[in-house]
């Protein structure tokens, strides 16, 4: 079955099912998911019952849309390192787009690749690095969503970051800015890696979170990037890396993460 095609069955089971419209798409990392738990009158959508749309198996993820009047929420993403094609991680990108977003929140949880951060910091992602050696938009171009070269000069959209850096005022956090810088994973990344990473102007790394930046641009959706530093990378701290202290760590920030994303979407 064509892409085009399949993308139309997962939001036309939506759309049969759905009383919202909403404009703004939420996508929360690992151990973020709270934010969707939060969400008022909503609508739940498990992604094994949305045809076509792929599981996702990470610890922390819980694998369903969170429907309201003004937010699509993904509660859990697709990874590269989970064995799905990268048509496959970006899917619900496009079916947002065909459910009438436009605009998007992406969050995750990464290292700190950054000397000055710290474990527990929020990071407003201003630019990407693509390490993961392949691009979604390699292979036929879908011509109803955007062009063959779409810009990314403007990959994460300059008046959603000052929402994002006014509200954190308003809330009394200091948010960082930086470079997130994407690797395939799942082994987290060697002292070497982080040390080149930190050379070509990468703040933080992670597994996720530009593939899905990628495809939204080439939508036309605008984009608000946010990581949170959960561990300081391989080489800044020498303690090992887990998933557990991930998971850990946005348990301890997950109040105001909360309430900066609320913020944000009432802004947006």
């Amino acid at each position: 079955m064509e892409l085009m095609e399949r993308l139309k069955q997962a939001a036309d089971y939506i759309k049969e099912r759905t009383k919202y419209s909403p404009k703004t798409g939420v996508i929360l990392g690992s151990g973020l998911g709270e934010f969707g738990d939060s969400l008022e009158n909503a609508e739940y959508y498990d992604y094994k019952d949305v045809p076509n749309l792929p599981v996702s198996t990470v610890v922390g993820h819980k694998g369903r849309f969170v429907v309201t009047d003004n937010i699509i929420c993904m509660q859990g993403r697709f990874h590269f390192y989970e064995g799905y094609k990268l048509n496959d991680v970006t899917f619900p990108i496009r079916l947002m787009k065909l459910l009438g977003v436009e605009k998007l929140i992406v969050t995750n949880a990464a290292g700190g690749v950054n000397t000055n951060f710290s474990a527990g910091d929020l990071m407003v992602i201003t630019d990407h690095i693509n390490m993961m050696g392949t691009n979604p938009l390699i292979g036929e171009n879908l011509d109803d969503f955007g062009t063959r070269f779409p810009d990314m000069s403007n990959g994460y959209d300059k008046d959603m970051i000052e929402i994002a850096m006014k509200a954190g005022e308003k809330q009394g956090l200091t948010l960082k800015q930086g470079v997130y810088c994407a690797m395939t994973g799942p082994s987290f990344e060697t002292p070497a890696e982080i040390r080149m990473v930190r050379v070509l102007g990468g703040d933080a790394v992670g597994m996720s979170t530009v593939p899905e930046v990628i495809i939204a641009n080439h939508c036309g959706i605008r984009v608000l990037g946010i990581s949170c530093i959960t561990n300081l990378a391989a080489g800044v701290s020498q303690q090992p890396l887990n998933h557990a202290e991930v998971i850990e760590t946005t348990q301890l920030v997950k109040e105001k993460f909360i309430d900066l994303l609320k913020s944000i979407v009432q802004e947006v």
